[in-house]
């Protein structure tokens, strides 16, 4: 996978669908409003290229010879694949949208749509996309800033987040109190906290 991008690279649609016309007709219309996409034939021809590290989301046929795009968008999960996903059908019921619906999909479009309604779903499908990957960003950030903590500020910094005050902590790690006042300004500049309110979010956010 390309990580040469990520949240603010400039998005990809990608299009999965076994209808040569209606692939044809889609990169026009998403070309038209300068949306870079890539169409496919099936999933299987969608797997077989690398998906870039930029914002998007695929717009996927609900029926398709090889695979049903209602079993690949389960797959998704287990292979780790985030973009979300708009479903078009030609043959869709109610049943089949609230299933689609209830699995993460952001939307569900009977054809014939109108390319406004596509539109506005794809642009929500990549805002939303863009959010998770600011999100990852975070997350990964505040992860490297909590490696490089030692191991006795992380000790200090796991019982600050619980609420114990600092004598309390010093009790339980047999520390000295001054000890684990360094410790805790310590953990609080390398984890970039501006108070224990920060602290204790970057905490959760961490899984702590």
């Amino acid at each position: 996978m390309d990580t040469q991008s990520g949240a603010t690279a400039s998005p990809i649609v990608y299009v999965i669908d076994d209808d040569s016309s209606m692939r044809a007709a889609l990169e026009d219309l998403l070309a038209s409003v300068g949306l870079a996409v890539r169409a496919f034939a099936s999933t299987r021809d969608f797997l077989a290229q690398p998906v870039q590290d930029a914002p998007g989301c695929l717009v996927l046929d609900v029926r398709m010879p090889e695979q049903s795009g209602m079993d690949f968008h389960r797959q998704m999960r287990d292979i780790g694949l985030c973009l979300p996903v708009i479903f078009m059908t030609g043959h869709g019921d109610i049943a089949m949208s609230v299933q689609a619906m209830k699995a993460g999909a952001i939307e569900f479009l009977s054809k014939p749509f109108r390319d406004q309604d596509l539109l506005d779903a794809i642009q929500h499908g990549i805002e939303q996309d863009r959010d998770r990957r600011r999100r990852d960003a975070a997350t990964v950030e505040l992860q490297d800033r909590w490696r490089s903590l030692s191991e006795g500020e992380r000790e200090v910094a796991r019982l600050v987040v619980q609420g114990l005050m600092n004598k309390q902590i010093a009790y339980q790690l047999d520390l000295s109190e001054i000890t684990v006042k360094v410790r805790r300004g310590s953990a609080m500049r390398k984890m970039q906290a501006q108070s224990l309110a920060d602290l204790v979010r970057f905490a959760e956010r961490l899984g702590m």
